[in-house]
């Protein structure tokens, strides 16, 4: 059951830009997903929420009421992604086809930016079977195929084509973390609930 409710996209991205946070909504979102996932069962909420900051420009909270609404926003949204894993029904945003250019941008980003850098968490010292590593790297290689067909985009390739392959890497990219979460996740959800402390 849900602690925080969460306040939505789009008072999310106004508080996301009230607070001047370079990182999109979406790259939140996933990294938020791949931190949940996370084998680093140190990594708490609050770690990963000030790494969508450069170091030196964390938000300044003034006071107590301040810090937790901060807190409970963002915590809100964690307790909606935690919702989504636990149902092993987080997907990738839909985008329309229009900006291909964009599209391709957006999705390195919310792939390795997003979720392999949620589910690291920092360390990459975090013992983990072998098929699980081997899909984590899958995750990133997946990743480069966005920033690859951003290439061949900007080279004049075939715009239908793009669109094709962009397709099938999101379909395998929502099947690897389906994967991640059946086999690596779910066995241990109760375990994973975290707060804000």
């Amino acid at each position: 059951m849900q602690e925080n409710k969460y306040i939505g996209d789009e008072k999310m991205q106004k508080m996301l830009e009230h607070y001047k946070c370079q990182t999109p909504l979406e790259i939140v979102k996933l990294r938020f997903a791949g931190a949940i996932c996370s084998p680093n069962l140190e990594l708490r909420p609050t770690d990963v929420i000030s790494s969508f900051w450069p170091k030196a420009e964390t938000p300044r909270l003034q006071t107590k009421d301040e810090a937790d609404l901060f807190f409970k926003f963002f915590m809100g949204l964690w307790d909606n992604v935690f919702e989504k894993v636990k149902a092993n029904k987080v997907k990738l945003d839909k985008i329309p086809f229009g900006d291909l250019d964009y599209y391709c941008q957006r999705r390195f980003a919310e792939v390795e930016q997003g979720y392999v850098e949620g589910f690291w968490g920092g360390r990459e010292d975090v013992k983990i079977p072998a098929f699980l590593a081997e899909v984590i790297d899958s995750l990133s290689e997946l990743a480069g195929v966005y920033a690859s067909l951003g290439k061949k985009l900007a080279k004049g390739s075939d715009k239908e084509e793009i669109m094709q392959a962009l397709r099938s890497a999101d379909a395998m990219v929502e099947k690897a973390i389906a994967f991640i979460i059946e086999n690596s996740v779910l066995p241990r959800i109760e375990s994973l609930k975290r707060t804000v402390n």
